[in-house]
């Protein structure tokens, strides 16, 4: 029976650049959230904890949540992989707790290959999912002069 999931991600910005999780497939190196799947009887902070623990081996202070997206798998660009998913996406502005630093984690994701800060000003020149981050974090995170932009994004990719 198909299920919908929920996801807890982080966004996270220092010195200008977006930390995020580098993966790698058959198409090359792309970019996600650190984050991931909420277990059942877990809030969504309690797995954001501890997807950034097994992920990026760091612990996080976690702020406002700021976007929602839907990912329905069959809609997208990856339909022929992801037609059965149906994921609700939480992304929450956070800090890493004081001394952390972000280096792989002991429970990587499948394509997983490191973990990379992206500068801000060149987001669109890498393979970032969702790409609606890139216009989002510059409008809303960056400058701050997009109040309009609305906290769900619907199912984009």
């Amino acid at each position: 029976m198909p299920m919908i999931r929920n996801s807890a991600k982080t966004i996270i910005i220092q010195n200008g650049q977006l930390l995020t999780i580098k993966n790698r497939d058959p198409q090359g190196d792309f970019y996600i959230l650190p984050g991931g799947g909420q277990d059942h009887s877990e809030t969504l902070h309690e797995a954001l904890h501890r997807e950034c623990k097994e992920e990026i081996g760091a612990d996080v202070v976690i702020g406002q949540l700021q976007f929602i997206r839907e990912y329905i798998g069959a809609h997208h660009e990856f339909a022929e992989h992801d037609d059965d998913v149906h994921q609700i996406e939480f992304m929450f502005r956070c800090d890493l707790e004081e001394g952390q630093i972000p280096a792989n984690g002991p429970m990587l994701d499948t394509y997983q290959i490191g973990v990379s800060w992206l500068p801000l000003d060149q987001l669109e020149k890498n393979r970032l999912y969702p790409a609606v981050l890139i216009e989002l974090i510059k409008n809303e995170l960056i400058s701050g002069i997009n109040p309009t932009t609305p906290i769900y994004q619907g199912d984009v990719n």
